[in-house]
């Protein structure tokens, strides 16, 4: 039996993650800091290993007999510190790369992000070579750039690596994507520009814990880089209404010009850096970005290659959450 170890295991993907690979007949080891989550994973029999990979001396422990790893761990948020996402997600993957290379696992697949194709215009059918390096629309997209960077470095060392960048993820347990959307919805209403007619990819979790267990077992794919989604792109307004009414609300929206959001934004976040304030400004520019701009990208490589095919669609992942959404929310 392989021993896999996942990190950021106790988060949304992972939680996701170390069942499957459970279920494949693996042997898993659940690298991550939340505890509670982490008895959860223990009690269909994965591993929890309590700790946190920023830390590389503490998680060297966990690497004796390993095959693969599945590093999903990362801070993912549009906003915080340079310090703190370098030290996720770049220094951080520079931990993993060394432990596996000193621990002599034989694969490495790691979780990127598609945001490292965000750009202040419409994007259509991006493929994996089509990545501006000097992106820097938020500290989380330049770090993330940076982190594959040392994985090519690494892969060029002799570690075996694959690369996968899932785009919007979502499913029962997401504490971001959607959340946010009701939130706005229940409160001053969504940010629509354009008319909400720009297109977007979002991609269950599921698939993407599918697309994460092929990257680590299938053959002939050393260094190679794969987009993910449900490959079923739609406009922006079309997908945030099925969501509502799939857990029963009306949508409520704020139609409102790109320019002007765009320069609050900036002046948001010059006043939240420039006098160190708590929390994340109520609009970033990647935010603005991604409300007004069409991003789709082509999992054309990943179907070839990775043999991957959606394991949920679209209508079936939002018809499972509103179903949940109303069992757990009904005040």
């Amino acid at each position: 039996m392989k021993k896999i170890l996942v990190t950021g295991a106790t988060g949304f993907l992972g939680k996701y993650l170390a069942p499957l690979l459970k279920s494949k007949g693996y042997e898993v080891l659940a690298l991550g800091r939340n505890a509670k989550a982490g008895e959860e994973l223990q009690k269909i029999g994965v591993t929890f290993c309590k700790g946190d990979f920023t830390d590389k001396e503490q998680c060297a422990k966990y690497f004796d007999g390993v095959e693969c790893v599945i590093h999903a761990g990362a801070l993912s948020t549009v906003w915080g510190k340079w310090e703190d996402f370098y030290n996720a997600n770049v220094q951080g993957t520079r931990n993993i790369c060394e432990l596996c290379m000193e621990n002599k696992v034989k694969r490495l697949v790691y979780i990127s992000s598609p945001s490292v194709y965000s750009a202040k215009k419409d994007r259509f059918d991006i493929k994996e070579n089509d990545v501006d390096k000097s992106n820097e629309l938020n500290y989380y997209i330049k770090s993330k750039i940076l982190a594959e960077d040392i994985i090519k470095e690494y892969n060029e060392k002799g570690l075996y690596t694959v690369v996968i960048r899932p785009r919007g993820l979502f499913g029962i347990g997401d504490t971001s994507l959607i959340p946010r959307v009701l939130r706005a919805n229940s409160k001053i209403g969504i940010p629509l520009l354009n008319g909400g007619k720009n297109f977007v990819d979002i991609t269950h979790v599921k698939n993407v814990a599918h697309a994460c267990f092929l990257g680590a077992v299938t053959e002939n794919i050393n260094g190679e880089v794969f987009n993910i989604t449900n490959g079923e792109p739609m406009e922006f307004r079309l997908i945030l209404e099925q969501f509502l009414n799939a857990i029963g609300e009306k949508p409520k929206y704020l139609k409102l010009p790109f320019g002007l959001l765009y320069s609050v934004s900036v002046i948001s976040e010059w006043f939240y850096r420039t006098f160190k304030l708590k929390g994340e400004p109520m609009l970033t520019k990647y935010t603005v970005c991604t409300l007004a701009f069409s991003q789709t990208l082509n999992i054309e490589k990943a179907k070839k290659k990775l043999g991957y095919q959606p394991v949920i669609s679209l209508t079936e992942g939002i018809n499972e959450y509103g179903k949940w959404w109303k069992e757990n929310h009904k005040n």
